[in-house]
């Protein structure tokens, strides 16, 4: 039999619009985006939230709002809060 689950983390591209999550790791083999995530302040512990996914990724992290690529949206996986 199969036992029931739910999702609870997963990468930030995957969050819907509105969703928040707490960063658990940065996972990228491009040491330039890890840098660029680390200077901008996206480390464990953070939380983020996602405000919009098109035409690019908009994130909200405390009171600032920024645009991140594709490829640094990737590296980031988060385990997604309760709103």
């Amino acid at each position: 039999m199969f036992t029931p689950f739910s999702v609870t983390g997963c990468s930030l591209e995957l969050l819907r619009t509105g969703e928040r999550g707490i960063v658990t790791f940065c996972k990228s083999q491009d040491e330039n985006i890890l840098n660029r995530l680390i200077s901008i302040g996206i480390t464990p512990g953070t939380i983020i939230t996602l405000e919009q996914n098109f035409p690019s990724f908009l994130i909200k992290i405390e009171n600032t709002s920024l645009a991140l690529d594709t490829k640094s949206i990737q590296a980031v996986y988060v385990r997604i809060t309760d709103n």
